[in-house]
Protein backbone atom coordinates (compact mmCIF):
# COMPACT_ATOMS: atom_id res chain seq x y z
CA UNK A 1 0.00 0.00 0.00
CA UNK A 2 2.44 2.64 0.88
CA UNK A 3 4.19 2.11 -3.09
CA UNK A 4 0.62 2.59 -4.26
CA UNK A 5 0.29 5.61 -1.72
CA UNK A 6 3.66 6.88 -3.37
CA UNK A 7 2.49 6.39 -6.81
CA UNK A 8 -0.67 8.10 -6.25
CA UNK A 9 0.88 10.71 -4.89
CA UNK A 10 3.07 11.59 -8.57
CA UNK A 11 -0.31 12.40 -10.43
CA UNK A 12 1.66 12.72 -13.85
CA UNK A 13 2.39 8.72 -13.91
CA UNK A 14 -1.25 8.09 -13.52
CA UNK A 15 -2.94 6.96 -16.88
CA UNK A 16 -5.93 9.19 -16.63
CA UNK A 17 -5.94 13.14 -16.97
CA UNK A 18 -5.57 15.39 -14.38
CA UNK A 19 -7.90 18.10 -13.26
CA UNK A 20 -6.47 21.18 -11.62
CA UNK A 21 -8.86 23.65 -9.96
CA UNK A 22 -7.20 27.07 -11.68
CA UNK A 23 -5.98 29.88 -9.55
CA UNK A 24 -9.16 31.87 -8.27
CA UNK A 25 -9.60 35.15 -9.92
CA UNK A 26 -12.22 37.15 -11.76
CA UNK A 27 -13.27 36.11 -15.66
CA UNK A 28 -14.03 39.69 -16.87
CA UNK A 29 -12.45 42.01 -19.07
CA UNK A 30 -10.91 45.22 -17.93
CA UNK A 31 -12.45 48.60 -19.12
CA UNK A 32 -10.00 51.66 -19.16
CA UNK A 33 -12.00 55.06 -18.79
CA UNK A 34 -9.70 57.25 -20.79
CA UNK A 35 -9.01 60.52 -18.59
CA UNK A 36 -10.91 63.21 -18.92
CA UNK A 37 -10.68 65.43 -21.44
CA UNK A 38 -12.37 66.53 -24.84
CA UNK A 39 -10.40 64.60 -27.66
CA UNK A 40 -10.19 66.81 -31.03
CA UNK A 41 -11.65 64.20 -34.11
CA UNK A 42 -9.06 64.49 -36.88
CA UNK A 43 -9.59 65.61 -40.12
CA UNK A 44 -11.82 64.02 -42.42
CA UNK A 45 -8.69 63.45 -44.87
CA UNK A 46 -6.97 61.62 -42.45
CA UNK A 47 -9.30 59.39 -41.23
CA UNK A 48 -10.16 58.08 -44.69
CA UNK A 49 -6.42 57.30 -44.85
CA UNK A 50 -6.21 55.45 -41.47
CA UNK A 51 -9.35 53.17 -43.13
CA UNK A 52 -8.14 52.41 -45.89
CA UNK A 53 -4.24 51.11 -44.53
CA UNK A 54 -6.15 49.40 -42.00
CA UNK A 55 -8.38 47.69 -44.53
CA UNK A 56 -5.87 46.65 -46.86
CA UNK A 57 -3.22 45.35 -43.65
CA UNK A 58 -6.67 43.15 -42.71
CA UNK A 59 -6.87 42.07 -46.55
CA UNK A 60 -3.44 40.82 -47.10
CA UNK A 61 -3.13 39.31 -43.13
CA UNK A 62 -6.65 37.72 -44.19
CA UNK A 63 -4.63 36.00 -48.05
CA UNK A 64 -1.96 34.82 -46.23
CA UNK A 65 -3.69 33.25 -42.95
CA UNK A 66 -6.28 31.37 -46.11
CA UNK A 67 -2.79 30.22 -48.38
CA UNK A 68 -1.35 28.48 -45.12
CA UNK A 69 -3.97 27.28 -43.76
CA UNK A 70 -4.91 25.55 -47.25
CA UNK A 71 -1.23 24.44 -47.83
CA UNK A 72 -0.64 22.54 -44.38
CA UNK A 73 -4.38 20.83 -45.36
CA UNK A 74 -2.92 19.88 -48.80
CA UNK A 75 0.63 18.42 -47.19
CA UNK A 76 -1.01 16.43 -44.89
CA UNK A 77 -3.56 14.97 -47.52
CA UNK A 78 -0.88 13.90 -50.15
CA UNK A 79 2.70 13.97 -48.92
CA UNK A 80 2.54 13.30 -45.18
CA UNK A 81 4.05 10.13 -44.32
CA UNK A 82 0.36 8.90 -43.25
CA UNK A 83 -1.80 11.43 -45.75
CA UNK A 84 -5.43 12.00 -44.55
CA UNK A 85 -8.30 11.11 -46.43
CA UNK A 86 -10.23 14.67 -46.47
CA UNK A 87 -13.89 12.95 -47.00
CA UNK A 88 -13.06 9.97 -44.14
CA UNK A 89 -14.07 10.76 -40.90
CA UNK A 90 -11.52 10.35 -38.44
CA UNK A 91 -13.46 8.54 -35.58
CA UNK A 92 -12.32 6.21 -32.36
CA UNK A 93 -14.00 4.12 -30.23
CA UNK A 94 -12.37 3.61 -27.20
CA UNK A 95 -11.26 3.62 -23.65
CA UNK A 96 -8.51 6.56 -22.69
CA UNK A 97 -6.28 3.74 -20.62
CA UNK A 98 -5.70 0.98 -23.94
CA UNK A 99 -1.95 1.79 -23.43
CA UNK A 100 -2.05 -1.47 -21.14
CA UNK A 101 -5.30 -2.80 -23.08
CA UNK A 102 -3.10 -5.77 -24.19
CA UNK A 103 -1.18 -6.84 -20.62
CA UNK A 104 -1.57 -9.61 -18.31
CA UNK A 105 -3.34 -9.56 -15.51
CA UNK A 106 -1.04 -10.40 -12.59
CA UNK A 107 -3.24 -9.51 -9.41
CA UNK A 108 -3.17 -12.15 -6.63
CA UNK A 109 -6.50 -14.87 -7.19
CA UNK A 110 -9.20 -15.60 -5.72
CA UNK A 111 -11.10 -18.86 -6.62
CA UNK A 112 -14.22 -19.39 -9.00
CA UNK A 113 -16.77 -22.15 -8.54
CA UNK A 114 -17.87 -20.71 -5.15
CA UNK A 115 -21.43 -21.30 -6.04
CA UNK A 116 -22.03 -17.71 -6.78
CA UNK A 117 -24.20 -15.66 -9.53
CA UNK A 118 -25.00 -12.08 -10.26
CA UNK A 119 -28.74 -11.66 -10.46
CA UNK A 120 -31.03 -9.00 -12.65
CA UNK A 121 -34.57 -8.67 -11.79
CA UNK A 122 -37.38 -8.13 -14.10
CA UNK A 123 -39.33 -6.08 -12.27
CA UNK A 124 -39.18 -2.62 -10.71
CA UNK A 125 -40.57 -0.56 -8.16
CA UNK A 126 -41.76 3.56 -8.90
CA UNK A 127 -39.66 6.12 -10.43
CA UNK A 128 -36.66 7.69 -8.18
CA UNK A 129 -36.11 11.42 -8.69
CA UNK A 130 -31.86 11.70 -9.27
CA UNK A 131 -31.16 12.62 -5.25
CA UNK A 132 -33.22 9.30 -4.57
CA UNK A 133 -30.75 7.49 -7.06
CA UNK A 134 -27.68 8.59 -5.71
CA UNK A 135 -28.50 8.36 -2.16
CA UNK A 136 -29.49 4.26 -3.29
CA UNK A 137 -26.58 3.38 -5.67
CA UNK A 138 -23.68 5.53 -4.67
CA UNK A 139 -22.53 3.21 -1.65
CA UNK A 140 -22.42 0.59 -4.03
CA UNK A 141 -20.22 1.99 -6.38
CA UNK A 142 -15.97 1.61 -5.69
CA UNK A 143 -12.76 3.29 -6.90
CA UNK A 144 -10.66 0.64 -8.65
CA UNK A 145 -6.89 1.18 -8.87
CA UNK A 146 -5.21 -1.16 -10.36
CA UNK A 147 -1.08 -0.57 -9.94
CA UNK A 148 1.08 -1.08 -13.16
CA UNK A 149 4.63 -0.83 -13.57
CA UNK A 150 5.57 2.92 -12.74
CA UNK A 151 1.79 4.12 -12.88
CA UNK A 152 -1.83 3.17 -11.43
CA UNK A 153 -4.56 2.80 -13.56
CA UNK A 154 -7.72 4.51 -12.35
CA UNK A 155 -11.42 2.94 -12.75
CA UNK A 156 -14.97 2.32 -11.52
CA UNK A 157 -16.49 -1.01 -9.92
CA UNK A 158 -19.76 -1.88 -9.11
CA UNK A 159 -20.91 -3.81 -5.95
CA UNK A 160 -22.87 -6.48 -7.03
CA UNK A 161 -23.06 -8.88 -3.93
CA UNK A 162 -22.92 -8.26 -0.06
CA UNK A 163 -20.05 -10.49 0.61
CA UNK A 164 -17.57 -8.62 -1.73
CA UNK A 165 -17.97 -9.36 -5.50
CA UNK A 166 -17.49 -6.33 -7.31
CA UNK A 167 -17.60 -5.86 -11.06
CA UNK A 168 -15.91 -3.44 -13.51
CA UNK A 169 -14.15 -3.42 -17.09
CA UNK A 170 -11.27 -5.73 -17.59
CA UNK A 171 -9.24 -2.70 -19.36
CA UNK A 172 -8.79 -1.53 -16.28
CA UNK A 173 -7.44 -4.09 -14.62
CA UNK A 174 -4.79 -5.06 -18.03
CA UNK A 175 -1.47 -4.83 -17.35
CA UNK A 176 -2.21 -4.94 -12.89
CA UNK A 177 0.28 -6.41 -11.18
CA UNK A 178 -1.87 -5.41 -7.67
CA UNK A 179 -5.59 -4.12 -7.12
CA UNK A 180 -7.39 -2.35 -4.12
CA UNK A 181 -10.27 -0.62 -4.21
CA UNK A 182 -11.94 2.82 -2.42
CA UNK A 183 -15.73 2.21 -0.61
CA UNK A 184 -17.49 5.39 -1.00
CA UNK A 185 -16.58 6.17 2.61
CA UNK A 186 -13.45 6.72 1.53
CA UNK A 187 -11.97 3.33 3.61
CA UNK A 188 -9.27 1.42 1.17
CA UNK A 189 -9.15 -2.60 0.50
CA UNK A 190 -7.12 -5.27 -1.03
CA UNK A 191 -9.31 -6.67 -4.16
CA UNK A 192 -8.49 -10.31 -5.70
CA UNK A 193 -8.74 -10.63 -9.09
CA UNK A 194 -11.46 -13.73 -9.87
CA UNK A 195 -11.54 -13.51 -13.70
CA UNK A 196 -11.90 -11.37 -16.50
CA UNK A 197 -12.78 -11.23 -20.37
CA UNK A 198 -11.17 -9.40 -22.72
CA UNK A 199 -13.31 -9.22 -25.84
CA UNK A 200 -16.53 -8.43 -23.68
CA UNK A 201 -14.38 -6.15 -21.01
CA UNK A 202 -15.50 -7.33 -18.34
CA UNK A 203 -13.78 -8.54 -14.62
CA UNK A 204 -14.42 -10.00 -11.27
CA UNK A 205 -12.80 -8.57 -8.05
CA UNK A 206 -13.25 -9.98 -4.23
CA UNK A 207 -12.87 -8.33 -1.43
CA UNK A 208 -12.73 -9.81 1.86
CA UNK A 209 -15.66 -8.24 3.61
CA UNK A 210 -19.40 -8.91 4.25
CA UNK A 211 -22.38 -6.68 4.70
CA UNK A 212 -21.66 -4.22 1.87
CA UNK A 213 -24.58 -2.21 0.03
CA UNK A 214 -24.87 -4.45 -3.10
CA UNK A 215 -26.23 -2.25 -6.07
CA UNK A 216 -29.81 -3.93 -7.70
CA UNK A 217 -29.29 -4.95 -11.65
CA UNK A 218 -32.09 -4.53 -13.51
CA UNK A 219 -33.14 -6.02 -17.05
CA UNK A 220 -31.36 -3.98 -19.96
CA UNK A 221 -33.85 -5.09 -22.49
CA UNK A 222 -36.76 -3.46 -21.09
CA UNK A 223 -35.07 -0.35 -21.78
CA UNK A 224 -36.22 2.22 -24.76
CA UNK A 225 -34.89 5.02 -26.41
CA UNK A 226 -35.30 8.46 -24.80
CA UNK A 227 -35.54 6.35 -21.63
CA UNK A 228 -33.96 8.51 -18.63
CA UNK A 229 -30.58 7.13 -17.53
CA UNK A 230 -27.67 8.20 -14.90
CA UNK A 231 -24.01 7.36 -14.28
CA UNK A 232 -21.75 7.46 -10.92
CA UNK A 233 -18.16 7.35 -11.52
CA UNK A 234 -14.66 8.92 -11.12
CA UNK A 235 -14.39 10.64 -14.10
CA UNK A 236 -10.42 12.22 -14.74
CA UNK A 237 -9.55 10.32 -11.49
CA UNK A 238 -9.95 9.98 -7.42
CA UNK A 239 -10.18 13.73 -7.42
CA UNK A 240 -13.59 13.65 -8.82
CA UNK A 241 -14.92 10.34 -7.88
CA UNK A 242 -19.00 9.68 -7.11
CA UNK A 243 -19.93 11.98 -10.04
CA UNK A 244 -22.98 11.14 -10.86
CA UNK A 245 -24.39 12.23 -14.89
CA UNK A 246 -27.62 12.06 -16.40
CA UNK A 247 -29.22 11.73 -19.86
CA UNK A 248 -30.93 9.31 -22.26
CA UNK A 249 -30.83 6.03 -23.82
CA UNK A 250 -29.69 7.14 -26.95
CA UNK A 251 -29.88 3.84 -28.88
CA UNK A 252 -30.10 -0.09 -27.83
CA UNK A 253 -28.44 -2.90 -29.02
CA UNK A 254 -25.99 -0.77 -30.86
CA UNK A 255 -23.17 -2.92 -32.17
CA UNK A 256 -19.62 -0.89 -32.31
CA UNK A 257 -16.55 -1.76 -33.77
CA UNK A 258 -13.88 -1.61 -30.82
CA UNK A 259 -10.10 -3.28 -31.43
CA UNK A 260 -11.32 -5.72 -34.31
CA UNK A 261 -13.94 -6.90 -32.56
CA UNK A 262 -17.92 -5.77 -32.46
CA UNK A 263 -19.95 -5.34 -29.12
CA UNK A 264 -23.24 -4.59 -28.89
CA UNK A 265 -23.81 -1.75 -26.45
CA UNK A 266 -26.28 0.57 -25.21
CA UNK A 267 -25.71 3.81 -26.71
CA UNK A 268 -26.11 7.37 -24.01
CA UNK A 269 -25.90 10.95 -23.80
CA UNK A 270 -24.65 11.17 -20.42
CA UNK A 271 -21.70 12.35 -19.83
CA UNK A 272 -18.30 9.57 -19.60
CA UNK A 273 -15.09 10.27 -19.31
CA UNK A 274 -11.69 8.55 -18.56
CA UNK A 275 -12.10 7.15 -15.14
CA UNK A 276 -15.74 6.20 -16.01
CA UNK A 277 -15.00 2.88 -17.06
CA UNK A 278 -16.55 0.06 -14.45
CA UNK A 279 -19.51 2.13 -13.23
CA UNK A 280 -22.49 1.22 -13.46
CA UNK A 281 -25.58 2.99 -16.34
CA UNK A 282 -28.57 3.27 -14.09
CA UNK A 283 -32.58 3.23 -15.24
CA UNK A 284 -34.91 5.55 -13.43
CA UNK A 285 -35.75 2.90 -10.83
CA UNK A 286 -32.39 2.98 -9.37
CA UNK A 287 -31.60 -0.42 -10.69
CA UNK A 288 -27.96 -0.91 -12.65
CA UNK A 289 -28.67 -1.77 -16.52
CA UNK A 290 -25.65 -1.38 -17.90
CA UNK A 291 -21.70 -1.23 -17.31
CA UNK A 292 -19.79 1.89 -18.83
CA UNK A 293 -17.15 0.74 -21.46
CA UNK A 294 -16.38 3.67 -23.87
CA UNK A 295 -17.16 6.84 -25.02
CA UNK A 296 -16.16 7.72 -29.09
CA UNK A 297 -13.39 10.14 -29.64
CA UNK A 298 -12.26 12.04 -32.87
CA UNK A 299 -8.56 13.46 -33.10
CA UNK A 300 -10.20 16.52 -35.35
CA UNK A 301 -13.04 17.17 -33.29
CA UNK A 302 -14.68 17.83 -29.95
CA UNK A 303 -17.33 14.73 -29.65
CA UNK A 304 -19.78 14.97 -26.61
CA UNK A 305 -22.88 12.71 -25.29
CA UNK A 306 -21.74 9.54 -27.57
CA UNK A 307 -21.08 6.75 -24.67
CA UNK A 308 -21.42 3.52 -24.49
CA UNK A 309 -22.31 0.61 -21.80
CA UNK A 310 -22.71 -2.76 -21.84
CA UNK A 311 -26.25 -4.14 -21.10
CA UNK A 312 -27.24 -6.13 -18.16
CA UNK A 313 -28.72 -8.67 -20.42
CA UNK A 314 -25.22 -9.62 -21.62
CA UNK A 315 -23.53 -9.17 -18.50
CA UNK A 316 -25.40 -11.73 -16.46
CA UNK A 317 -24.43 -14.25 -18.99
CA UNK A 318 -20.99 -13.22 -18.94
CA UNK A 319 -19.74 -12.74 -15.28
CA UNK A 320 -22.00 -15.97 -14.32
CA UNK A 321 -19.72 -17.87 -16.67
CA UNK A 322 -16.15 -16.24 -15.32
CA UNK A 323 -17.81 -16.77 -11.60
CA UNK A 324 -18.33 -20.79 -12.22
CA UNK A 325 -15.88 -21.58 -15.39
CA UNK A 326 -13.19 -18.89 -14.86
CA UNK A 327 -14.19 -17.89 -18.58
CA UNK A 328 -16.82 -17.07 -20.53
CA UNK A 329 -18.23 -20.31 -22.59
CA UNK A 330 -19.40 -19.94 -26.34
CA UNK A 331 -22.35 -18.88 -26.89
CA UNK A 332 -24.55 -20.83 -29.51
CA UNK A 333 -26.01 -19.57 -32.92
CA UNK A 334 -29.30 -20.20 -34.64
CA UNK A 335 -28.11 -19.88 -37.78
CA UNK A 336 -31.00 -17.49 -38.78
CA UNK A 337 -31.66 -14.25 -39.98
CA UNK A 338 -35.56 -12.76 -38.83
CA UNK A 339 -37.26 -9.56 -39.22
CA UNK A 340 -36.82 -7.52 -36.34
CA UNK A 341 -40.39 -6.85 -35.35
CA UNK A 342 -42.87 -9.19 -35.35
CA UNK A 343 -45.94 -10.02 -37.61
CA UNK A 344 -49.68 -10.78 -36.81
CA UNK A 345 -50.29 -14.04 -38.90
CA UNK A 346 -53.91 -14.72 -37.22
CA UNK A 347 -55.90 -12.29 -34.96
CA UNK A 348 -54.32 -13.90 -31.60
CA UNK A 349 -51.00 -15.76 -33.36
CA UNK A 350 -47.67 -13.47 -33.75
CA UNK A 351 -44.43 -14.64 -35.11
CA UNK A 352 -41.11 -13.50 -36.62
CA UNK A 353 -40.17 -14.42 -40.36
CA UNK A 354 -37.43 -15.90 -41.02
CA UNK A 355 -35.24 -14.23 -44.09
CA UNK A 356 -32.41 -15.95 -44.30
CA UNK A 357 -30.70 -19.45 -43.05
CA UNK A 358 -27.28 -20.39 -43.09
CA UNK A 359 -25.76 -23.39 -44.73
CA UNK A 360 -25.45 -26.23 -41.84
CA UNK A 361 -26.52 -24.27 -39.18
CA UNK A 362 -28.74 -25.99 -36.36
CA UNK A 363 -31.61 -24.59 -38.45
CA UNK A 364 -30.98 -25.61 -41.49
CA UNK A 365 -30.27 -29.63 -39.92
CA UNK A 366 -33.48 -28.52 -38.08
CA UNK A 367 -35.88 -27.88 -41.22
CA UNK A 368 -36.01 -24.21 -40.72
CA UNK A 369 -36.97 -22.64 -44.58
CA UNK A 370 -36.90 -18.85 -45.57
CA UNK A 371 -40.37 -17.58 -45.15
CA UNK A 372 -40.99 -20.03 -42.15
CA UNK A 373 -42.36 -17.33 -38.97
CA UNK A 374 -40.98 -18.38 -35.73
CA UNK A 375 -43.73 -18.49 -33.35
CA UNK A 376 -41.77 -19.04 -29.72
CA UNK A 377 -38.43 -20.77 -28.97
CA UNK A 378 -37.91 -23.00 -25.59
CA UNK A 379 -41.60 -22.33 -24.50
CA UNK A 380 -41.46 -18.64 -24.71
CA UNK A 381 -43.19 -16.19 -27.63
CA UNK A 382 -41.23 -14.56 -29.69
CA UNK A 383 -42.80 -11.42 -30.92
CA UNK A 384 -39.45 -9.79 -32.08
CA UNK A 385 -35.69 -10.87 -32.66
CA UNK A 386 -34.92 -8.74 -29.15
CA UNK A 387 -36.95 -12.16 -27.87
CA UNK A 388 -35.32 -14.36 -29.82
CA UNK A 389 -31.81 -13.63 -28.65
CA UNK A 390 -33.29 -13.00 -25.06
CA UNK A 391 -33.43 -16.67 -25.52
CA UNK A 392 -30.07 -17.68 -27.14
CA UNK A 393 -28.60 -15.69 -24.55
CA UNK A 394 -29.42 -18.97 -21.68
CA UNK A 395 -28.46 -21.65 -23.91
CA UNK A 396 -24.75 -23.07 -24.61
CA UNK A 397 -23.45 -25.03 -27.41
CA UNK A 398 -24.53 -28.45 -27.22
CA UNK A 399 -27.90 -27.84 -25.70
CA UNK A 400 -31.21 -28.68 -27.99
CA UNK A 401 -34.04 -26.03 -28.29
CA UNK A 402 -37.37 -26.23 -29.49
CA UNK A 403 -39.35 -23.82 -31.65
CA UNK A 404 -42.88 -23.56 -32.80
CA UNK A 405 -42.28 -22.21 -36.55
CA UNK A 406 -45.48 -21.35 -38.84
CA UNK A 407 -45.57 -22.44 -42.37
CA UNK A 408 -48.26 -22.13 -44.84
CA UNK A 409 -50.79 -21.97 -42.55
CA UNK A 410 -49.50 -24.54 -40.59
CA UNK A 411 -48.13 -24.81 -37.09
CA UNK A 412 -45.12 -27.41 -37.09
CA UNK A 413 -42.47 -28.01 -34.01
CA UNK A 414 -39.03 -28.73 -34.73
CA UNK A 415 -35.71 -28.95 -32.41
CA UNK A 416 -32.48 -27.81 -32.86
CA UNK A 417 -29.26 -28.90 -31.72
CA UNK A 418 -26.97 -26.05 -31.05
CA UNK A 419 -23.63 -27.86 -32.36
CA UNK A 420 -22.05 -24.39 -33.45
CA UNK A 421 -20.60 -20.81 -31.80
CA UNK A 422 -21.57 -17.33 -32.32
CA UNK A 423 -18.65 -15.84 -33.81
Amino acid sequence: MEEKEQLMSQGPEEVVETYRQPVPGEVVERYSRPLPGRMTPPPPAERRKKRRTGLWIFLICLTVAVGIGAGLWIWDIFFADDPKDPFEYDYDFGWEEDASASQEITIPTYPTGEGVVLEVETDHGPELTAQEIYQRVNPSVVTVLAQLDGSVSVGTGVIFRSDGYILTNHHVLAGGRDCSITLDTGQSYEARYVAGDERNDLAVLKVELTGLPAATFGDSDQLAVGDRVYAIGNPLGVELRGTLTDGIVSAINRDVWVDGRTMTLIQTNAALNSGNSGGPLINAYGQVVGINTIKMSSSYSNIEGLGFAIPSASIRRLVNDLLTYGEVQPEPTFGVTVNQLGTWLEEDLRGIQVIDVTAGSAADLAGIRTGDFILSAAGTPVNSSQDLLRVRRGLYVGDQVTMEIWRDGQRLEVTLELNDAAS
